[in-house]
């Protein structure tokens, strides 16, 4: 994700998360942290053609790093989109050295809970009230090890590109 990406990531973020859609500030705010010798972010988006259909980020620090979104367009979800989004999360993961990677997910997100599942997240708690103003409560999951997550679960589907 680059500067230039942010006014169609909030495009889809206020579509997909309208009542704790994050800020442009939030997004320059990490991607400050994502360049450079001490980059301690990464943010992928998807394209479609010219139109962008997901974007997901990673923060580390130390051995930990922590998914902070994942978000596909309504349209684009089952369609392996998602895997692939993290997959490019992991491989930053592993890049970063992380021995293990943390997400929340709400509660009644029961398809990212899958997905998450299928790449070894365990849920190890929650956070009651964790998504505001809707008092949504969140799946707290961890991976450890994500680079042997990478070598069990591929994402096949084609013709969405991927760029950092």
């Amino acid at each position: 994700m680059r500067w230039w990406d942010i006014d169609r990531v909030l495009e889809l973020e206020k579509d997909l998360f309208p009542e704790d859609a994050w800020s442009r500030g939030m997004f320059w705010s990490e991607l400050a942290h994502a360049r450079g010798d001490g980059a301690t972010r990464r943010y992928l988006v998807a394209e479609d053609a010219s139109r962008l259909v997901g974007y997901a980020g990673l923060a580390s620090s130390g051995d930990l790093g922590d998914v902070q979104t994942i978000a596909v367009a309504r349209d684009q979800q089952g369609t392996g989109l998602g895997a692939r989004l993290l997959t490019g999360l992991l491989r930053a993961a592993t890049a970063f050295e992380c021995a293990e990677v943390m997400l929340e997910c709400r509660v009644d997100n029961t398809r990212a809970q899958k997905l998450y599942e299928r790449f070894g997240f365990v849920p190890i708690g929650f956070r009651r009230g964790y998504y505001q103003p809707g008092n949504v409560d969140a799946l707290v999951m961890r991976l450890t090890d994500p680079s042997s997550s990478l070598e069990d679960v591929q994402g096949t589907e084609q013709g969405t590109e991927i760029n950092g």
